[in-house]
């Protein structure tokens, strides 16, 4: 699948309007709730099965499927996914396998399906080979948590080069021009993160995660995902009430990795409200 996005204007995210992931974030809209992003590691627990969990996601109601690389030194992510990344590493996972899951989800699914992962894993395959091979895959672009646009200027040329998205993270301590900075550089949506901290399910939803969305509405977001501590379909409710997406990964790790997918089945159709698992 191809995506048909401009490249983009500064100062504006106009561009995203025909980016595949705002195309899934615009269709949950027109339904009436926020959409549902899905974080799941690649290769976790093996290949096979990572795939299988990633399509029940799509299955059970996920509009946006995050497909996390696994990477020996991550900064945000907590203990859950930290431990689940390390077992795939050790058994040999090397980065071309990434595009070979996102392949087969595609395949399998409606979703848009973005990699996460560190940009020192482009930086060392190269940009433009790193977009290519994924654009390939049929992937709808990244997140890099750890890639700040003032940085960006080789990814951001890749990207427009294979219409793919790249999305950047604004957090609760990011300024005013830092946040206006993050919005003109983003496609697809801007990923709010919700507190200072890693990743990991938390019992309340931060108060934060509200200022973080209106901070970017007001530099000229247009959408608007929330992520970071969010585990229950009250934090989903919650949440998507000010947000356009509603992002949740450990509490999915965690089901795959005590249930495997029809773990994942049961947990995503609960959160998505979907109701039985399909």
């Amino acid at each position: 699948m191809s995506t048909e996005a401009t490249p983009a204007q500064p100062g504006a995210q106009a561009s995203m309007t025909a980016s595949k992931t705002a195309r899934a974030i615009e269709a949950a809209r027109a339904q009436g709730r926020a959409a549902f992003v899905g974080y799941l590691p690649a290769g976790y627990p093996d290949k096979d099965t990572s795939i299988a969990a990633a399509i029940e996601l799509a299955r059970n109601g996920a509009d946006v499927i995050e497909i996390g690389v696994p990477y020996s030194d991550p900064v945000m992510d907590g203990p859950v996914i930290q431990q689940a990344t390390t077992e795939v590493l050790a058994r040999g996972f090397r980065l071309p396998e990434v595009f070979e899951i996102v392949e087969a989800v595609v395949e399998a699914t409606d979703a848009a399906v973005l990699v996460m992962t560190y940009y020192n894993l482009i930086d060392r395959m190269g940009a433009e080979e790193f977009a290519s091979r994924l654009a390939a895959a049929g992937g709808a672009g990244a997140i890099t948590p750890d890639l700040i646009p003032d940085e960006a200027g080789e990814w951001i040329a890749a990207t427009d080069r294979h219409g793919l998205d790249r999305v950047f993270l604004t957090a609760p301590s990011s300024s005013t021009e830092r946040v206006e900075k993050i919005v003109a550089a983003s496609r697809g949506f801007v990923y709010g993160v919700s507190v200072m901290g890693v990743t990991g399910a938390r019992d309340q939803v931060s108060d934060a995660a509200e200022r973080v969305v209106a901070a970017a509405k007001s530099a000229g977001a247009e959408r608007v995902c929330v992520g970071l501590g969010v585990s229950t379909r009250s934090h989903v409710e919650e949440i998507g009430r000010y947000a356009d997406g509603v992002i949740v990964g450990t509490a999915l790790v965690v089901a795959l990795r005590d249930g495997g997918p029809e773990a994942v089945a049961e947990l995503t159709a609960e959160l998505t409200g979907a109701g039985v698992p399909r």
